[in-house]
């Protein structure tokens, strides 16, 4: 039987296997698996994210489980006491942890993410997916990059004022806290079993800086951020944002070698950019799976395979899928991937 680890290993390696690897991003579709109301007391347990992982792969038939609740997950671990849940809506950050530039001296990065209070539910999950999928199926994890962790910290308004207006050394000193975070965090994730590291840096985009930005304080940090523990099994994504102008760059500088592009992004563009040095990952615009029809749905598949196959090292990707996409769509997306993946 080919798994998924299979899939994803023959297209890093621009080898066929039965068909392209497809990823699906089901987060928050677990509760409703496992009959829970309440994202609150879903995300409160880390076997009920595991199990609901476990049971919408098995469902649906996608190559990837995931490790993550929900991206103000890390704000707890640094101090966030309030979360909003929505009924409709991802968890979102409700308190930040940063209210004046005394609280950026002030904050402390734990030691060990691994034996932290905050991330107990998330040993919980990675170590029911390592016993029952490692090594067949890839477990994913999400990680915020230095340079954007600040902007769930204080507000994204705050923080771009303090990244492009501020005191240099109060902005200097934030983002070697928030590197060191990430240092610590993407480790304890590759010790527990995650074997995909999505790093995620909008500000590794041109939609967000400028190229001479991009250069002059994107490329550091992110080479400061990765150094340590390299780019085994990491991921470039930049929270759905353009980064097509910037990819040469990341491969010379940075050495990635797969990179989840933006649904704006043009994929032949893409795979001729990257020349078969990377594996290239289409995404598609899972916000109009909301209300696309199958016909819809079908053809945007299409048209991402075709443009993507050519020459190999291709990956059909998702975004967030909302919790409004109706089944059937998450079926049709899916099917249709598995058939225009084909080999």
């Amino acid at each position: 039987m080919i798994t998924g680890m299979d899939r994803l290993v023959a297209a890093i390696n621009g080898e066929k296997s039965d068909r392209i690897p497809v990823f699906c991003n089901l987060l928050d579709q677990g509760a409703a698996e496992l009959g829970i109301d309440s994202l609150e007391e879903y995300y409160a347990n880390g076997e009920h994210v595991a199990e609901a992982q476990l049971r919408m792969r098995e469902k649906y038939g996608h190559d990837n489980v995931w490790s993550l609740f929900y991206v103000g997950k890390e704000a707890e671990l640094l101090g966030c006491e309030k979360i909003i849940f929505s009924k409709s809506g991802p968890p979102n950050v409700e308190d930040f942890v940063i209210k004046s530039y005394d609280d950026i001296v002030n904050l402390e990065i734990p030691d060990d993410i691994s034996t932290h209070p905050g991330f107990e539910e998330n040993l919980k999950c990675l170590k029911i997916l390592k016993r029952e999928v490692g090594g067949k199926y890839p477990i994913c994890a999400y990680i915020t990059a230095g340079m954007t962790l600040p902007a769930i910290l204080m507000g994204m308004d705050k923080w771009l004022e303090l990244l492009l207006m501020g005191p240099a050394d109060i902005r200097d000193l934030l983002l070697e806290k928030c590197s060191d975070f990430f240092r610590k965090e993407i480790k304890a994730f590759r010790d527990n079993g995650a074997d995909v590291c999505v790093y995620s840096n909008p500000f590794g985009s041109t939609d967000f800086v400028s190229l001479k930005q991009f250069e002059a304080l994107s490329m550091p940090w992110m080479k400061r951020d990765i150094e340590p523990g390299g780019v085994g099994g990491l991921v470039y994504y930049c929270g759905s944002s353009r980064f097509n102008k910037v990819i040469d760059r990341v491969i010379e500088e940075l050495g990635i070698g797969v990179f989840y592009l933006s649904p704006k992004d043009d994929i032949a563009e893409a795979k001729k950019i990257i020349n078969g040095r990377g594996l290239t990952c289409g995404v598609i615009n899972d916000i109009k799976l909301v209300s696309w029809s199958r016909e819809e749905i079908r053809a945007e598949v299409k048209r991402m395979c075709d443009a993507g196959m050519p020459g190999g090292k291709f990956l059909f990707g998702t975004l967030v899928m909302p919790y409004d996409i109706p089944e059937q769509n998450i079926r049709t997306m899916l099917e249709a991937a598995y058939e225009y993946g084909s080999y």
